[in-house]
């Protein structure tokens, strides 16, 4: 077997046997195929496609390449992973395992950090002082079997061979193939151990797949591989064509998830219904009931505080000040505050949601680079979504930073990423679709 006939095997558009799967992960991940010839291959992937066969073969060689849990060994067979592919001011995982936790079903939860537009669940958490996301596995799955919950960084050595091939998809112009984002996504999941799958893939302006019927295949792919993979797995198709929720930036994405968890009435509505639907198809994918008594449990936990102290307890498990729970208002707010104001009468019709994410970007809530030191109170706060009627000089959003070099230049992005109509336009699906 030579990697120069499985190139040109998937060049003539046929199938990758899981041997020659597996011995092409084995091999690239040890470092003795060149990085040509597996470019080589990914550019023919992206042409040629892959069977769900073949999709499944890469995600478990991707998947056992590294590192691995045994989440049933460890915490029984109730174990669920929820995954999101990201956009802007997406801060469900910090609302949806407290709430599945307090159900008294285990969250051991990795997630990753921000790179670009979307911000990631790692950085919002360390914007609490203290707040610990790097640990060694033992003390994950201790504090876990503890406290039923558990957020951490990913593991550095879990899919190394996902981790090395990404990096060459990203400067081959090989990053946009459904089997390989698939794979990628999958791979990690995998080896992160949990039965139980379930998948928010965000489609809109502000999430990868900018469309629905592209979200869709993701979805079923992703889907077909977890099955593939004996894994208990479901997706939701949810909406991103607009930020989620109010607030885009971790220490203000904090303060908002503290917001939800205490069930406030001014609550923003889009993020409370996700989390809501995103926690109950949790529950009724390992059997907790049928989805309006999940529904109904999710709402209870939130109404009774029970969800806002299984946070403040992991917060506490993972050396944070718990009194940033309690008291949000203690965060620090950036030095520099800018308003940004309506340019004309009329309805929110659309956002560039990318642009703004782009805008918080500037304002030092993201990374370019990875290598990049986030402002954890750097941000926007919207103060008028898709459909709110507003009046030319009305203060719209909010801008934080502490870099005043850069906020003209975030404040004109926004603006730009912002349309008005004279008539009201339909509100967007916040749940397009179950796959």
């Amino acid at each position: 077997m030579t990697m120069y006939e499985l190139i040109t095997k998937k060049k003539l558009g046929q199938a990758l046997t899981t041997t020659e799967v597996n011995w092409l992960i084995e091999n690239y991940t040890s470092g003795k195929i060149p990085d040509y010839q597996m470019s080589a291959l990914l550019m023919a992937i992206c042409l040629k496609g892959m069977t769900d066969q073949e999709t499944t073969d890469l995600t478990m060689a991707m998947a056992m390449s590294g590192d691995t849990l045994d989440l049933t060994r460890n915490l029984g067979a109730n174990t669920i992973d929820k995954h999101s592919t990201g956009g802007v001011g997406d801060k469900t995982t910090l609302i949806v395992a407290p709430i599945i936790a307090a159900l008294g079903l285990p969250v051991a939860k990795m997630s990753g950090r921000g790179l670009g537009h979307t911000g990631g669940t790692v950085d919002k958490l360390e914007s609490i002082p203290g707040f610990n996301t790097e640990m060694p596995t033992d003390t994950f799955l201790n504090i876990v079997k503890k406290h039923g919950i558990c957020v951490t960084g990913q593991s550095g050595n879990m899919a190394p061979a996902d981790k090395k091939i990404y990096a060459l998809r990203d400067v081959t112009a090989t990053v946009d193939s459904i089997p390989l984002i698939a794979a990628s996504i999958m791979s990690k999941k995998i080896a992160a151990g949990a039965e139980h799958i379930l998948l928010d893939v965000k489609t809109g302006s502000g999430a990868f797949m900018k469309d629905l019927p592209s979200a869709k295949k993701l979805a079923e792919a992703m889907v077909a591989i977890g099955k593939g993979c004996g894994r208990k797995t479901a997706a939701l198709i949810t909406d991103m064509s607009q930020p989620l929720g109010n607030a885009i930036g971790n220490s203000l994405e904090i303060k908002e998830v503290v917001q939800v968890l205490q069930n406030c009435e001014n609550s923003p509505q889009d993020l409370v219904d996700v989390c809501v639907e995103l926690s109950a198809e949790m529950l009724h994918l390992v059997d907790f009931g049928d989805m309006d008594f999940c529904r109904a449990k999710v709402k209870e936990v939130l109404a009774n505080g029970q969800a806002l102290d299984k946070f403040a307890e992991m917060v506490c498990a993972q050396g944070g000040d718990s009194s940033y729970v309690t008291s949000p208002e203690k965060f620090k707010t950036a030095k520099h505050i800018k308003e940004i104001y309506a340019t004309e009468t009329g309805y929110v019709r659309e956002f560039d949601t990318e642009g703004v994410g782009i805008a918080a970007l500037l304002l030092g809530a993201g990374r370019q680079t990875a290598t990049d030191v986030i402002d954890y109170a750097a941000g926007i706060v919207l103060h008028a979504k898709i459909g709110t009627r507003v009046e030319k000089g009305e203060p719209i959003a909010t801008l934080y930073t502490n870099k005043q070099e850069t906020i003209q230049a975030a404040a004109e992005k926004f603006v730009s990423c912002v349309s008005f109509a004279e008539t009201q336009p339909q509100l967007p699906n916040l749940i397009h679709q179950r796959v």
